[in-house]
């Protein structure tokens, strides 16, 4: 069964509800607005330290790191989802990848203690990234390793089957697939008839000239981020010139909406959120940057991105502590990477060393970074209880 266009925000909304009742893990994930307000008006707010402005993930949880192909399908473990990306303090990464180990390991069970030792490896790995002198880099945790072997071992047919259920030429109407309206479907076919838009598409696939055509398409409900904005599917049939062969390319279109991460107001970065998505994948994950493409859809901002059968998630259902300490100092590796490349050397040993510098405890990670975590994850935790209630009143 299809869902009509009139029907998708009722369904929308509910999906997004019982989404985030599955656990606080997963409330986390989908509250990033109130993530920041809760920051702004803790006691703790005025102890984070203002690193160097650099763009950021703005919404960097576990879920949102994991492997990504680049053009010529090489893979890396790098940040997947760039919607909240500004130029910012690097500091709110680390907090709010910190408060989503957290709950990871709460829903695993694991006791406090492996929650403060994960905050301490976190730190080791974020500052091993901004100090590559010695050439120390984390080992890569399990939990990452097998996720970047399934990566590498995948093709389109896998693709197909997760995404289409088929490998024929059709999206497949039904739970996560829905039914375009005449005007959608029309704006589909006009954006992919635009010059610059066929241009860049073919340059994708490697090819100087040639011609792209809309197989198919439809409305794809995904994520909690679908409710109210433009997500679709988008079949392309991608053929050389003089080539009588076609192959097909899956083109997952976004919206893109204002950021709600707080930005550096002394740098400018671009005013266009599709144009801003773009450039901070590029800065932070040029795997998936080179793969986006801003453009306009029903007069809204949007990014195209064809779909790598090598671009998944890191899943962590459940973590043992071996597990989850190796993650967060790994995952936290990554994330400074993603920094420390935007960074000279000096701009990176003075951010290390502001990082590094002594706390007033006995641990060894900052202060305000554990801080920051404990009360984040309170706040998080009554959020998620009263959405739960909310929700279940509401069924």
């Amino acid at each position: 069964m299809s869902v009509s266009p009139d029907e998708r925000r009722a369904i929308l909304k509910r999906t997004r509800g019982l989404k985030m009742a599955r656990s606080v893990h997963a409330y986390v994930r989908g509250n990033t607005a109130q993530f920041y307000e809760w920051l702004a008006e803790s006691e703790v707010a005025k102890l984070i330290p203002n690193g160097p402005p650099v763009w950021i993930c703005g919404d960097c949880h576990v879920g949102n790191l994991g492997p990504l192909a680049d053009a010529n399908r090489r893979v890396e473990i790098q940040i997947r989802d760039l919607d909240q990306s500004v130029i910012g303090n690097p500091a709110h990464d680390l907090i709010r990848l910190g408060l989503s180990l957290e709950t990871a390991a709460r829903s695993s069970d694991l006791p406090g203690v492996t929650t403060a030792q994960m905050i301490e490896a976190m730190i080791d790995g974020y500052t091993k990234a901004l100090d590559k002198t010695d050439g120390a880099h984390p080992m890569e945790p399990d939990v990452v390793r097998s996720v970047r072997r399934e990566a590498m071992g995948r093709g389109w047919h896998h693709l197909a089957k997760e995404r289409l259920e088929d490998v024929e030429p059709e999206i497949p109407l039904g739970k996560r697939f829905w039914i375009l309206d005449d005007r959608e479907r029309n704006a589909i076919d006009a954006l992919f008839d635009e010059p610059e838009i066929v241009s860049r598409a073919l340059e994708l696939a490697g090819l100087k000239k040639g011609r792209i055509r809309v197989v198919d398409a439809a409305y794809w409900r995904k994520g909690c981020s679908s409710l109210g904005k433009l997500r679709y599917a988008v079949l392309l049939g991608v053929k050389k010139k003089g080539s009588k062969d076609e192959r097909l390319a899956l083109v997952d279109i976004k919206e893109a909406a204002v950021s709600v991460a707080p930005s550096d107001p002394t740098t400018p970065m671009p005013k266009d959120p599709a144009e801003r998505v773009v450039a901070g994948a590029m800065a932070l994950a040029p795997n998936l940057g080179e793969r986006m493409i801003p453009a306009r859809l029903l007069s809204k901002p949007v990014v195209l991105r064809e779909l790598a059968p090598q671009d998944l998630k890191i899943e962590v259902e459940q973590f043992s502590r071996k597990e989850a300490i190796a993650a967060a100092e790994y995952l936290a590796y990554i994330v400074g990477c993603a920094h420390a490349r935007q960074l000279t050397q000096e701009q990176q040993q003075a951010w290390r060393d502001q990082l590094i510098r002594k706390p007033d405890t006995k641990l060894d990670a900052p202060s305000w970074l554990w801080r920051s975590i404990v009360i984040l994850a309170g706040e998080h935790e009554a959020g998620y209880l009263e959405h739960c209630r909310r929700f279940a009143l509401a069924a």
